[in-house]
């Protein structure tokens, strides 16, 4: 039975819910891009099978925040997903913020775990810091999923350095998000 991976990239191709923007980049292009290069890891491995909230770079889900992050969910509990991946890019006033974190609903809980997997695995394969794993029950998409739910945040947007290499070398965030994965499944 495969295990069934939501891949939520985080945010609309425009507003409702555009993301952040930082050194000429945009969120959610970056967002999409690591998932769908994450989804085709996942489904080149027989053991997953992968539903994306974004399948196409035009694909706009709601009409107003609430309702964008709403869709996002109910379409993975609706599917029966195993576990439910948010992709987003950080930003901060400073820009010498840097680095890869993660949030889940709880702790200790298998999102948190899995969480940690997945920070660990984006630190090793892009030499970004690990800012490690935080709780955050306010966060719709982590508190609306009915089964382990990390939002990850990539690295920073705000930062030259992070955002040059999200924007240059997607593959390497998609990989340290499969081996997080695999490390949490003991594949």
């Amino acid at each position: 039975m495969a295990i069934k991976v939501y891949i939520d990239q985080g945010h609309n191709p425009q507003n409702p819910n555009a993301g952040a923007e930082g050194n000429g980049l945009q969120e959610q292009n970056i967002t999409y891009q690591v998932g769908q290069e994450l989804a085709a890891l996942l489904r080149a491995n027989g053991n997953f099978e992968v539903r994306l909230s974004r399948p196409t770079p035009t694909t706009s889900l709601g009409s107003s925040n609430t309702t964008s992050l709403r869709a996002r969910t109910a379409d993975a509990n609706a599917w029966g997903a195993d576990i439910f991946i948010s992709i987003h890019t950080n930003a901060s006033s400073n820009p010498d913020a840097t680095g890869v974190e993660a949030f889940a609903y709880s702790e200790p809980s298998p999102a948190f775990t899995l969480g940690e997997d997945i920070v660990a695995g984006i630190s090793e394969s892009t030499g970004l810091r690990n800012r490690g794993m935080k709780v955050r029950p306010g966060l719709y998409v982590l508190r609306k999923t009915a089964m382990p739910a990390v939002l990850v945040e990539l690295g920073f947007i705000s930062n030259p350095s992070d955002a040059a290499l999200m924007d240059s070398r997607p593959d390497l965030f998609a990989r340290g998000i499969y081996n997080g994965i695999l490390e949490y499944y003991d594949l």
